[in-house]
């Protein structure tokens, strides 16, 4: 895995960037134009701990709590049931682990505004870490705030982790995320065809030219930290719990319509989730795959059915490791384990390996959760 930094908070330099546009600054405008002909690699070392803002916030909507509980089959009741989420001490329909993928999308605005000459549509996510601070439920108002957390060159691509610290509207940090691209700063005519065939394929408004790329704007330097997080009132209990036992086994199978489901609630265009041609030009010769986030959100799931409270999940880790083929007739398996690597008494938390298989291979490297205890 990539280096990445669960609980430090650092000190660096923010910029807001206005992904709805922003009148430009003639010398910032100019800088950007030129980018193109410096070294990217250089210049992304360059902004590597600046931290950039997304200034339209994301309202958490309980219709879409539901919507994204279902594309990963969580159906744990403080997802799909007020009552119930208030009994577990909620404010609202808590969100599922995941569901903050869904602002992804401003998020790669964003970096590609961040990083400028890279076409991030060809990049590979490898690993995504998500720490967890404070519930998100319904109601909710996010701002998701971007730094480039590392950068470096390695087997032939650009390796780097992006740091996302995510805000509620009383500017408390409620999610720290951890994801790791492997980008290339120089496409082949191997990447122009793809691009141009994928143009093609996807939606209306990804092929449409965005607004002119943002201008960062320097605003006061501060610092995320999060709030200390409320004990775990229900869910597994400390004295239950052993090291070395196991969890219950778990299976899902995902058709075609799994994915474009998941495709519509998430906002991911990407064709190779429900295009056999789009999958064969990038290399994909089996055909269309699952989303790696799908396979995350499924695995999440399957922790915090046994934990019983979705919100004393603490941490979530995946190296994404291999694909999830998904054929016509439907028979694509994903198979989910776990088991009690460790257990801290002092702190009552616990850290889960998780196992997902399919097909006999590994889709998962290393995986794992550590959840709060009752």
């Amino acid at each position: 895995m990539l280096p990445y930094v669960a609980h430090e908070t650092h000190r660096t330099e923010v910029f807001t960037l206005d992904v709805t546009g922003m009148e430009r600054d003639a010398g910032i405008a100019q800088l950007v134009a030129e980018i193109p002909a410096l070294n990217l690699a250089d210049y992304a070392r360059s902004i590597v701990g600046r931290r950039y803002r997304v200034n339209e916030e994301y309202e958490v909507g309980r219709e879409k709590i539901r919507e994204y509980a279902r594309a990963v089959r969580d159906e744990h009741p403080v997802h799909w049931n007020e009552a119930e989420a208030t009994a577990y001490g909620y404010r609202g329909l808590l969100a599922p682990p995941t569901f903050t993928c869904l602002l992804s999308g401003a998020v790669q605005k964003m970096l590609a505004a961040m990083l400028t000459g890279y076409d991030l549509s060809t990049a590979v996510q490898t690993d995504q870490v998500f720490n967890y601070h404070q519930p998100i439920v319904a109601g909710d108002r996010l701002t998701s705030n971007v730094s480039l957390h590392s950068f470096r060159q390695a087997f032939g691509g650009d390796l780097m982790v992006v740091e996302n610290t995510i805000t509620n509207q009383r500017d408390e940090t409620v999610l720290t995320a951890y994801t790791s691209l492997i980008a290339r700063s120089v496409q082949t005519e191997k990447d122009t065809e793809i691009a141009e065939f994928v143009l093609g394929l996807v939606r209306h408004d990804v092929r449409t030219p965005d607004v002119p790329a943002p201008t960062p704007e320097p605003i006061a330097h501060r610092e995320f930290e999060p709030l200390p997080r409320r004990a775990a009132a229900n869910g597994r209990a400390l004295a239950s719990v052993r090291e070395g036992a196991e969890l219950p086994p778990r299976t899902v199978r995902l058709t075609r319509g799994d994915l474009v489901n998941y495709a519509g609630v998430s906002g991911d265009p990407n064709p190779i989730h429900w295009s056999d041609q789009a999958a064969e030009m990038v290399g994909l010769e089996q055909g269309i795959v699952a989303h790696g986030m799908l396979t995350m959100g499924l695995g999440a799931g399957f922790v915090t059915a046994w934990l019983d409270d979705p919100g004393a999940l603490l941490q979530y880790s995946v190296r994404m490791t291999s694909p999830v083929y998904v054929s016509f007739d439907g028979t694509s398996e994903i198979r989910y384990t776990g088991k009690i690597k460790s257990v801290d008494p002092a702190t009552g938390t616990a850290t889960i390996a998780i196992g997902a298989t399919y097909a006999d291979r590994k889709i998962f490297g290393r995986a794992t959760a550590v959840v709060q205890l009752s």
